[in-house]
């Protein structure tokens, strides 16, 4: 797969994600729990504490992480991973991706997206649901145009940063 920067053309490899990726995917997600309302999570991880959430995310089945790489470097990473924990819910799948702040704008989101939603199309998941913490208007963008439709709006659901988030849901079916 390859991307367009300022009209050089780049070549990135998008692949499962693996142990050797835990401690830049570790730095991507703490970027976004310590500067911003994307995540609801406050605190920032170690990449120990992050090792659970890897090893749930295996190369093959619904619940997927795909990591973008580019000369060595990740770029960002997109997963789904069980909307609930509940067994009626095991064909629905909750969406994200999250880029290295050096790489947002680039078009890599929409790479690992195209990349996820092949990879799933191929599982039993029949429903895709992404959270969008409001106002995010590049995610909300990157969602729609991968064909997810709004289906509601939870009102200050977080408290991050001293104020309360409102989460947009969007949907879109998945598979066969």
């Amino acid at each position: 797969m390859s991307i367009t920067v300022n009209g050089n053309a780049t070549r990135t490899l998008i692949r499962p994600g693996g142990e050797d990726d835990l401690d830049e995917l570790t730095r991507i997600y703490n970027h976004y729990v310590t500067g911003t309302p994307v995540t609801f999570d406050t605190e920032p991880f170690t990449p120990e504490q992050r090792r659970g959430w890897l090893t749930s995310h295996p190369a093959h089945g619904p619940h997927r992480l795909l990591v973008a790489e580019e000369d060595g470097a990740l770029l960002g990473y997109a997963t789904s991973s069980p909307f609930r924990p509940k067994a009626a819910y095991a064909t629905s799948v909750e969406t994200s991706v999250y880029l290295a702040p050096e790489h947002v704008g680039r078009g890599v989101g929409g790479l690992l997206y195209q990349a996820l939603f092949t990879a799933l199309a191929d599982e039993d998941v029949h429903q895709a649901l992404a959270g969008v913490t409001v106002p995010n208007e590049a995610s909300e963008r990157l969602h729609r145009r991968f064909g997810f439709q709004p289906c509601g709006v939870h009102r200050e659901v977080g408290r991050k940063f001293g104020r309360f988030w409102d989460v947009a849901w969007f949907q879109r079916p998945v598979g066969r």
